[in-house]
């Protein structure tokens, strides 16, 4: 008999959070829809008078609880940078140099759509990240017909791309910044780093520098929840307890199935409600959508694939063993996969509700499309197992 096939974690979390995205569609345009909007926008209050924050649940999902997500960001793209896969300049070109051809790629077409329109602009990295569990639980689905060198460079390039979407939500998508609580973020970090290269670094002396600097950042009017990568980046990677595990192993054990289990799939919940109405279908041709769609469909596919090309031919990057470029198209199509990121820049670039329906919708459509074709096309170079 053979053994039972045991699910990941990438595969459950896909499975939750498509489906918390249907759920969301249907509650959207239907009699639920009153209360998703009322549980949407309900009141929530944390703190003590006057020391308190009174605002929407959704404000607390999207700064809130995504700082928790962005911290696992950080913890693994400071895994692999520091001593993972990527830790070596060879190991690290490829995937670098396509991460950079999938964002300008997309964001270069949204433009395109775009150009001229005034805040349809402010749109533009809608489209360049890809979303790392999607595509990759996307992947899973083919099993041992896809060599691990294919998991490997499609993890690696969404992690340059998660990291250049970071920088990019906090150079461009930041309101009137102020700057005394911007002062006060900057020397929680600097007593975040400080605590760190003294040795001690217990969660809950994180936990507290951490809501604080969140709590400056929000002030500030910088996104709040970027705070996550800034504490991640001082957990230590060394220092081993009892059962062999780093600070930054220990913490990314407890976050990965949070963030998987729970955070994403609220997200998508609470983001992906769109309703299709006929202001939203009216919409469906209209820049936005556009520049979205095309920019997650052919934007991350052509950028991807043609970085990479251009990096193998001029001996920047080398492929890794087993793959051809057959198997990095498929990848690069896979990399159009554009949710979370996609969905968490959208809320930041438009104040309208209209234009923030006409982005999700994009999204989703071209998150799904390109989930479709690539692992179509690597189902069919790899329909012998070999490529």
């Amino acid at each position: 008999m053979q053994a039972a096939i045991r699910p990941t974690l990438d595969q459950i979390s896909g499975v939750l959070t498509l489906a918390a995205i249907v759920l969301a569609l249907l509650a959207a345009n239907s009699s639920l829809s009153e209360l998703y909007n009322a549980i949407h926008h309900a009141p929530i209050r944390i703190g003590i008078p006057p020391y308190q924050l009174d605002e929407p649940l959704i404000t607390w999902i999207n700064q809130g609880l995504m700082t928790l997500f962005f911290l696992l960001v950080s913890l693994e793209i400071k895994q692999e940078l520091v001593k993972g896969r990527l830790s070596t300049l060879r190991a690290a070109a490829l995937p670098a140099f396509a991460a950079l051809g999938g964002m300008v790629m997309p964001a270069a077409i949204y433009v395109a759509f775009t150009a001229g329109g005034g805040d349809v602009l402010r749109g533009w990295a809608i489209p360049m990240a890809t979303d790392i569990a999607l595509a990759l639980a996307t992947l899973s689905l083919l099993g041992n017909r896809v060599p691990a060198g294919i998991k490997v460079f499609l993890m690696a390039l969404a992690i340059f791309d998660d990291l250049g979407a970071v920088a990019v939500i906090v150079f461009f998508y930041g309101e009137d910044v102020h700057l005394v609580p911007l002062i006060f973020a900057a020397a929680t970090f600097a007593g975040l780093v400080a605590l760190s290269r003294l040795g001690l670094t217990h969660p809950l002396g994180l936990a507290v520098l951490g809501s604080v600097l969140w709590l400056a950042l929000f002030r500030s009017g910088v996104e709040p929840a970027i705070a996550g990568v800034f504490v991640g980046s001082v957990i230590p990677m060394d220092s081993a307890d009892s059962r062999g595990l780093s600070p930054l192993r220990r913490a990314e054990h407890v976050l990965r199935p949070l963030a998987g289990l729970l955070i994403v799939p609220l997200f998508g919940f609470f983001n992906a409600g769109v309703t299709i109405e006929a202001g939203t279908l009216q919409n469906v041709t209209g820049p936005v959508s556009l520049g979205v769609f095309f920019g997650l469909v052919l934007g991350k596919q052509f950028g991807v694939f043609g970085a990479t090309w251009f990096s193998v031919r001029m001996g920047i990057g080398k492929l890794p063993p087993g793959i051809r470029f057959r198997d990095v198209y498929g990848a690069a199509l896979l990399s159009g996969v554009g949710f979370t990121m996609a969905l968490f820049v959208t809320t930041l670039a438009f104040a309208s509700p209209t234009m923030a329906a006409s982005a999700r919708l994009a999204i989703l459509a071209g998150s799904s499309l390109s989930a479709v074709a690539g692992i179509g096309v690597l189902w069919f170079v790899r329909r012998d197992g070999r490529g």
